[in-house]
């Protein structure tokens, strides 16, 4: 096994294609805007199901799901984990769909901060000056942009909870993240196909009754679903915990950068106070991160 104390090319390509794949997702989503976000959310899991198990037939890892599907604990925590990730992928279609991807964005620039919180609340973590710092000032921007709009920014803490959480509750599964998403999207199957089943009889399907491309970007959805995901888990294999640290910040730099300049989402005065505080709160947060790898790396040079 790859130790997570070193990084390798490997899991470097697959990490970077990871975030760079979800960076480019609003781009896909916002050609899905005009079908309902719950049609995409079901095409995403049902097209998933073959792409995951296929790559677990391929690295013979299939017998661990009926194992996890035997322990009751195990399956409650696999269903805990699939509604989260189902909540965070409604979420984010929707705010794609209603020009709100500069939202989406701060929910996922947050989310590393928020995991940190998380480890103090729940699992009685230290936090370093460095990090309450980040945090606090995390908190103050979410403060300006609620100030400014009435109202808490909900896209964004939506996403930054759901995802937190799903990160943590997933550490308790007995199985490795491919296995995981394999389960998580078999359990989210019977709901999945039962809706995609309704809006065929009730008339309302875009899926192979509505243009062909709607067809065919509803197929891909399993492809724009999985990949990142599974490149994400073996690139994670190979890198340090601090490496992955800082190459999350790609993903939401990338659709932060697609809202304001290609979908031409509004960037106003709280945005503009609120966004530098999110980014230098994700400096602070990183800068001993990147000191650590640093003398880590001379460490092991010497």
């Amino acid at each position: 096994m790859q130790s997570q104390n070193t990084d390798t090319a490997r899991g470097f390509a697959f990490a970077l294609s990871a975030y760079l794949m979800w960076g480019v997702l609003p781009l896909y989503m916002k050609a899905l805007a005009h079908i309902p976000p719950a049609e995409v959310i079901a095409h995403r899991v049902v097209w998933s199901v073959p792409i995951a198990g296929t790559v677990l037939l391929l690295m013979r890892r299939v017998g661990d799901i009926p194992r996890v599907l035997r322990s009751p604990r195990s399956l409650g925590m696999g269903v805990v984990t699939a509604a989260l990730i189902s909540v965070n992928w409604g979420v984010y279609v929707w705010s794609i769909a209603n020009d709100r991807a500069i939202e989406a964005a701060l929910g996922y620039y947050i989310n590393p901060l928020f995991s940190v919180l998380l480890g103090a609340v729940l699992l009685g973590e230290r936090l370093t000056r460095m990090q309450m710092v980040a945090i606090a000032l995390a908190a103050a921007a979410v403060v300006v942009l609620t100030l400014d709009a009435g109202r808490l920014p909900a896209v964004a803490l939506t996403l930054t909870f759901s995802w937190g959480f799903y990160a943590y509750f997933k550490k308790s599964l007995p199985i490795g993240p491919n296995q995981g998403f394999l389960l998580e999207v078999l359990l989210l199957t019977p709901a999945a196909l039962s809706y995609m089943g309704w809006l065929a009889a009730s008339g309302q399907a875009h899926f192979l009754a509505g243009e062909p491309a709607d067809t065919w970007l509803l197929l891909g959805c399993g492809v724009v679903t999985a990949a990142p995901l599974l490149a994400y888990a073996n690139g994670a294999k190979g890198l340090r915990l601090s490496t992955i640290g800082i190459m999350q910040y790609i993903a939401p730099t990338m659709i932060f950068l697609i809202a304001v300049f290609v979908f031409g989402e509004p960037f106003g005065r709280a945005k503009m106070i609120a966004f530098p505080m999110i980014w230098a709160a994700l400096v602070i947060y990183s800068v001993p991160m990147l000191r650590k790898l640093r003398q880590d790396r001379a460490g092991r040079a010497g």
